[in-house]
This record gives C-alpha cells, sequence and structure tokens, in this order.
C-alpha cells in the first residue's frame, strides 16, 4: 500500500473534519441553549441569577461535547462523503487508483485525532470542568459555603455501616473537604452480631481518615451495654469522599479512575457496581464506536448518496446513528439483567455494524 497519508488522503480528511466540526457545532449549540432553557427555573434561588447560569452552562460544555461528538462524527461524515460523491469528487479520485478501502482509511485517520482528543478531554477536562459548574451552582443556591450538598447517605466499609441525615462538601481557607451531619456508624462482629452503635454529630474527612466530633457510643458486651463519650474521635478508614461522591453524583459524569476506584470500593464492600460498571466499559469503547460507527457508514457514500440531496444524507446519518445508539443500548440492559460482561454487551453490536458495511462494501465493489 502506498505511503499514508497522501495529498488526496488529507484533502479527504480536511473535507470530513470540516463538515464533522460545522454538524458538531450545530448540535451543540441547541443542546447548550436547551440546557440554558432549563436552567431558568432555578434563577432566583439563593444567588443563582442569570450570569451564574450562563456560567453554568460554559463550564458544562466540555461534557456536551464528549457526550454528543459520536453523533455528530457519523453525521458529518455521512453528509461530507456524500457532498465529495455527488460532485463526482469521489469518482475522480477513484479514478487515479484510489480505493474504497483507502478513501475509509482516510476518513478514519480524520476521525481518530478528534476522537484522540474527545477521550482525553472524556477523561480530564470535562469531569473537571463539570464538577466547577455543579459547585458553582450549589455554591450560589446555598450562599459559597457549601460546594455540594447530599442527603440520605448509606456506605458500608469492611464490617462498618456508615449512615448520614445529610452532608456536603465545603471549602474553607483553601481547603475542600466532605462534611457529614447526624452520622451513625454500626460496627458488627465477624460473626453477624451488632459490637458497637455511635452517634456522632459531625463527620469530617481529613488527609489519613475522619474527624468525628460530638462521639456517642454504645459498645453490645455480652451481657451489658457501655457508653462512651468523647469530643473528638479519629477513624482511620478507607471510606473517602470520592467513593461516597460517587453514590451521589451521576456515574456519566465521572472520568474513568473514579468510576474504577468506585467500583473497587463496590466489590471491596460485596455492594452492587453494575451501574458504574456500564459507564466505565462505556468508556472504553468510546473510540472503538465512534470510529467503527463512522466506518462503517462508508459504503453509503458510494451509491446511496449520490443520488441524493444535503436533506437524505442528513436523514441518513441520523438514523444510523440513533439505530446504533438504540442497539447498543439495549445490549447493554440485557447486560444488567442477565448479568453477561458490559464488554460483550458494548462489542457485538459494533461488530454487527461492522458485519453488514463489510458485506455492502464487497457488494458494491463487485
Amino acid at each position: 500500500m502506498r505511503p499514508f497519508p497522501k495529498i488526496h488522503d488529507v484533502y479527504v480528511g480536511r473535507v470530513v473534519l470540516g463538515t464533522v466540526a460545522l454538524t458538531w457545532a450545530v448540535l451543540a449549540g441547541l443542546d447548550v441553549m436547551l440546557g440554558l432553557v432549563s436552567e431558568f427555573g432555578d434563577i432566583g434561588k439563593g444567588k443563582y441569577g442569570l450570569s451564574e447560569a450562563f456560567a453554568y452552562m460554559a463550564l458544562s460544555i466540555p461534557r456536551r461535547l464528549y457526550y454528543l461528538f459520536p453523533y455528530a462524527a457519523v453525521i458529518g461524515s455521512l453528509m461530507a462523503l456524500g457532498q465529495l460523491a455527488a460532485t463526482s469528487e469521489l469518482t475522480a479520485l477513484r479514478a487515479l487508483g484510489l480505493s474504497r478501502r483507502r478513501l475509509g482509511l482516510a476518513v478514519a485517520g480524520a476521525l481518530a485525532l478528534m476522537t484522540a482528543l474527545m477521550v482525553i478531554n472524556g477523561e480530564s477536562i470535562a469531569p473537571w470542568t463539570q464538577q466547577r459548574a455543579d459547585a458553582l451552582k450549589s455554591g450560589a443556591k446555598s450562599g459559597n459555603t457549601v460546594v455540594a450538598q447530599y442527603s440520605g447517605l448509606w456506605a458500608r466499609e469492611g464490617e462498618t455501616i456508615l449512615s448520614a441525615a445529610g452532608g456536603q462538601e465545603r471549602e474553607r481557607d483553601g481547603e475542600r473537604f466532605l462534611e457529614l451531619n447526624s452520622v451513625t456508624l454500626f460496627e458488627f462482629a465477624p460473626d453477624g452480631h451488632l459490637r458497637s452503635l455511635a452517634h456522632v454529630r459531625v463527620a469530617e474527612h481529613r488527609p489519613g481518615g475522619w474527624l468525628l466530633r460530638d462521639v456517642t457510643r454504645n459498645y453490645f458486651e455480652e451481657r451489658s451495654v457501655r457508653q462512651e463519650k468523647v469530643a473528638e474521635e479519629r477513624w482511620k478508614s478507607q471510606l473517602d469522599a470520592a467513593a461516597l461522591s460517587s453514590g451521589t453524583e451521576r456515574p456519566r459524569y465521572l472520568s474513568g479512575a473514579d468510576l474504577r476506584a468506585a467500583i473497587e470500593y463496590r466489590r471491596r464492600n460485596d455492594l452492587d457496581a453494575s451501574e458504574f460498571e456500564e459507564h466505565y466499559w462505556g468508556r472504553w469503547f468510546y473510540p472503538i464506536n465512534v470510529l467503527a460507527l463512522c466506518l462503517a457508514a462508508v459504503p453509503f457514500a458510494f451509491g446511496t448518496l449520490r443520488s441524493g440531496g444535503m436533506g437524505k444524507r442528513l436523514f441518513i446519518g441520523i438514523v444510523f446513528a440513533l439505530g446504533f445508539w438504540l442497539l447498543q443500548t439495549q445490549f447493554v440492559k440485557l447486560a444488567t439483567v442477565y448479568k453477561f460482561d458490559y464488554r460483550i454487551a458494548y462489542l457485538l453490536p459494533t461488530a454487527i455494524m461492522l458485519g453488514v458495511s463489510t458485506f455492502l462494501f464487497k457488494r458494491r465493489s463487485g
């Protein structure tokens, strides 16, 4: 095969990238406008005003771009290749000896760069800016003393179960920490009986563990109950703010590292981690899905799209993207219900789509 890329590869890639970027911008603009309209309902709560709503939406843009990119990629690719086919530029490139496989590689090479940037964004910028957006919104509503608000927390660490009536992430003197209110700690013995019960007014997560304030602890001995009261107590535990926050934050907004930590925490304590596993493996298959979906759409550019206008290309792109999304969503739901590996659920729709594309590719090459 000839060296890659060459001038015709760059040309095809530039057309695809330009159309994908334009499609992406339109989709993102519509999504941001709809999101901003939904934020108007919160304006007036505390100090949350119009400027805070605009700031919140601006900070949420990296996360929105991440989730919209696969749809923009397949719709934009189909529109770009369809336009090249309609103007006979694909025919001219074929006359120069460019194979359909080479054209597919040109499309994949161009999209691989944007996909790599989105993967980096999804693991670093998007989670960070979304957390800042949520912190800004919660802080404005609560007078900037509370960064994030939680209620009805339950967690388990080893033989200890924690219950808290509520909690909040605070920021004081440049230090950010998790504070829980009205905490109850149930400590069980290995044989299952209750060893002690502690009522804690405030629990603060600090480096090295938890600082418990105003603790009243009841010890259940064989034939008696003993009570102790202390003003402060240190509780060394692997249960951290990230583990508790992952239980209250939406898993789809967490980074891959945070999802992995949440999965390990739940497995360590025999808790259900399926929701986090679903999103964790979704992150791994994100670049595979984008490239596979766009490659699967390439055969349509060599016939179906040549005779159609912009509306037809747009319609096929939307149907293609939504069809793949619905198929994969159903497989993921089946994995949740029947408890089989999420990697299989994410891989099967991709394999089916590529199989159909290969069949169409060979059929139109014949």
